[in-house]
């Protein structure tokens, strides 16, 4: 990810606010001679629907387990990841039980995976998909993004 150092972790908030490190700036000489030293790594707050927040959640989530290797989507896994988008719009404050509900929480984890790789037009898209298959009324990309993480964390902080 372009900008962000991969020496700090990204750290994600109950709120989905992710903070993410944020590469050092180099040491700068201006016209006149005079030095500004180079700043050392730094770290910023991001919230769903800022630039960047899609990246930076995808990375977040291959920092929990970076042996998963490449998220896969099944037909399955994408209606359980349809099922528990939808069910946490509805009722954002029961994840655990959307999750609970779902035949395959594994498979639906790897379908959302999948869909933040593809970045904002996959979210957009995805969520369209939701509404159609679901009902309701389509959720924003940065919605969206945010129920991801908040399934994501649900699925991740379950024993295998």
């Amino acid at each position: 990810m372009a900008g962000y150092s991969r020496v700090m972790e990204i750290i994600r908030h109950d709120d989905g606010s992710l903070t993410i490190p944020v590469a050092a700036l180099p040491e700068v000489t201006d016209d006149d001679g005079v030095v500004t030293p180079a700043v050392g790594e730094t770290s910023m707050t991001i919230r769903p629907g800022e630039g960047g927040y899609i990246d930076a959640l995808a990375e977040w989530d291959a920092q929990q387990n970076p042996d998963r290797g490449e998220a896969v989507s099944t037909a399955s896994g994408r209606d359980e990841a349809m099922a528990v988008v939808h069910a946490v719009a509805e009722d954002p404050t029961h994840v655990a039980e959307a999750v609970d509900s779902l035949d395959d929480p594994a498979a639906g984890a790897e379908a959302l995976r999948h869909v933040l790789v593809g970045g904002t037009p996959s979210v957009k898209a995805f969520a369209h998909e939701v509404a159609e298959a679901e009902g309701g009324d389509e959720l924003a990309p940065h919605q969206a993004t945010k129920i991801i993480g908040q399934v994501l964390a649900e699925v991740d902080a379950r024993p295998e």
